[in-house]
């Protein structure tokens, strides 16, 4: 059974950190690429960041690049989602994704709150 589990969202004052996680488990995990996306209230689905299957590459959104750093750790099927500098347009549920050809796996997201 195919599971993705995201923690360590919450509330966090604007300027501050967070690092999120993402578990996995019922596929091999270091043949896929791994995203996270965001949604933010009122808004689309959002692109955050990728890293290949090897964690050799990786890309940004243009409204996080230089404050967020994805990374994995393909020995504890984890990836991981460092935030700095966060702002309030950074509040959204944050979701990791899946990706090989034609499968894609989400997990159930984590809601971070950026507010003073």
């Amino acid at each position: 059974q195919v599971q993705l589990v995201e923690s360590g969202g919450g509330l966090v004052q604007p300027g501050g950190s967070l690092r999120l996680s993402c578990v996995v488990s019922g596929f091999t995990f270091s043949f896929y690429t791994m995203r996270w996306y965001r949604q933010g209230p009122g808004k689309e689905r959002e692109l955050v960041a990728v890293i290949t299957s090897d964690g050799g590459i990786t890309q940004y959104g243009d409204s996080v690049r230089g404050r967020f750093t994805i990374s994995r750790d393909n020995a504890k099927n984890m990836v991981y989602l460092q935030m700095n500098s966060l702002k309030a347009e950074d509040t959204a549920v944050y979701y990791c994704n899946a990706h090989r050809v034609i499968n894609d796996y989400w997990g159930q997201g984590t809601q971070v709150t950026v507010s003073s």
